[in-house]
């Protein structure tokens, strides 16, 4: 089925918010619309297919439809039950990732001898596919690459997602990033954010996303020490408008893939 047709229902919480807020609070014309496509696997022979795949056609087919950056990232936890690969594709408007979408999976069928596109269903190349969508905040309308001085290898990138219990203390949350300059904060710290967005269709709502990255552990840690103690995060965090806006909060480590763009 094409995006568009069932884009009523994926972006109808998107419209609720634009209702409730000013535009400029949420997201501008032209931001970025946001997909992140979560690959869940058990295995060294799916991650090898998966990565293949990733390598040889996804990313490849992204870069020929006009889109020059795509993240993929590997997470580094121990947990061997539920391995997870992160793909991230901004794209320009909804439209664009339809015309887009429809065109890997034409690909995909066109990928004979692929691993991946021949995968028998007793041996799938992924255990489940997960996609979130997300706009872009107008703080931040388009995705950055990192600035950082060590290898890939090396990197720690941190994906947060926080969910809020009802959808008004999720619009506060986004205000709070936007409006009260959490993102402007995060900037002064050289967090070197890859993007920050709201999710308007995805299976944790409500909720936003975004990444920072950091050159080792350590560094990573350092970071977020000063971005405790700063005097702006602490006048912020304690005002009472922005009380009770996160009701979960979740930390993904990850590390990019050597040919991701990210």
């Amino acid at each position: 089925m094409s995006f568009l047709k069932k884009l009523p229902r994926l972006v109808g919480f998107a419209l609720f918010l634009m209702a409730v807020l000013p535009v400029n609070q949420l997201r501008a014309a032209d931001n970025s619309v946001y997909q992140i496509k979560v690959y869940h696997y058990k295995t060294v022979a799916q991650k090898q297919v998966i990565e293949d795949y990733l390598k040889d056609v996804f990313v490849p087919y992204i870069h020929k439809s006009g889109i020059s950056k795509v993240g993929v990232f590997r997470t580094l936890e121990a947990d061997t039950a539920d391995r997870r690969i992160y793909v991230l594709v901004p794209f320009k408007s909804l439209k664009q990732m339809d015309q887009v979408s429809d065109g890997v999976l034409k690909e995909i069928a066109a990928s004979q001898g692929n691993a991946y596109a021949n995968a028998d269903y007793k041996n799938p190349p992924y255990t489940r596919l997960e996609t979130i969508v997300l706009n872009a905040f107008y703080k931040m309308p388009a995705p950055a690459a990192p600035e950082l001085s060590a290898p890939k290898s090396e990197r720690i990138y941190e994906l947060r997602s926080y969910e809020s219990s009802t959808e008004s203390y999720f619009i506060n949350k986004v205000k709070m990033f936007n409006v009260g300059d959490e993102v402007a904060l995060f900037k002064r710290l050289n967090f070197n954010a890859v993007f920050y967005g709201s999710v308007i269709a995805g299976s944790r709502m409500p909720n936003l996303m975004y990444m920072t990255t950091f050159n080792n552990k350590a560094d990573r840690d350092k970071h977020w020490e000063a971005f405790n103690t700063d005097a702006y995060w602490k006048e912020l965090s304690s005002k009472a408008e922005y009380q009770h806006n996160v009701s979960k909060g979740d930390i993904i480590f990850l590390q990019p893939a050597d040919y991701s763009d990210f």
